[in-house]
């Protein structure tokens, strides 16, 4: 897993785009951080500026440095067992997300690793073009999107998804509203 993880984090840096395996979906990311890169996945994707990109990030305390997080949303948190993404508006440190982003935690081994070790958020989206059925296994992904990233992270090839992440908004009096179940 380690030399994946090391080709992956080279080409992050350099502002490439990578698919590899989520937590949820096989995904396609970049440097969240970097606008150029996040431009390219519009771009492979066909993809509407309106429709936002989900972050991944390893850490409640990375979260911290890139959205505002109050007490209930670090309880829920630790106590979320089912992969979910929380829609932040008061982001900080994050200037390639205007008005809100959808930031997930990954409870996988590699994306953690990945992401502890590139030191960034890395941008999460399903393999397939705007409009199309996301990919439920690595053989399912279109060619021609194969063909238009940097690298592909060719590890747990025959991870089976059936469904992404469910997508929460947390208002500002702590209730919860669901946006994707």
């Amino acid at each position: 897993m380690q030399p994946l993880i090391n080709k992956a984090i080279k080409i992050l840096e350099k502002g490439g785009v990578i698919i590899y395996p989520s937590d949820t979906i096989w995904a396609i990311g970049c440097d969240a951080t970097n606008q150029e890169a996040i431009d390219k996945i519009f771009d492979i994707k066909k993809r509407d500026y309106s429709m936002p990109l989900i972050c991944l990030i390893d850490s409640i305390k990375m979260l911290e440095k890139y959205v505002y997080v109050n007490d209930f949303i670090k309880s829920f948190l630790k106590s979320n067992t089912i992969p979910t993404t929380i829609i932040y508006e008061q982001i900080k440190n994050l200037t390639t997300f205007k008005k809100s982003v959808g930031i997930r935690i990954p409870n996988d081994s590699f994306c953690q690793e990945l992401i502890k070790r590139f030191g960034k958020p890395i941008t999460s989206t399903s393999v397939n073009f705007s409009g199309k059925k996301f990919p439920s296994c690595f053989d399912e992904i279109d060619s021609e999107i194969l063909e238009m990233v940097d690298y592909v992270v060719k590890i747990n090839l025959n991870k089976k998804i059936s469904k992404a992440s469910r997508i929460i908004k947390v208002n500002n009096d702590n209730t919860i509203k669901t946006l994707r179940s």
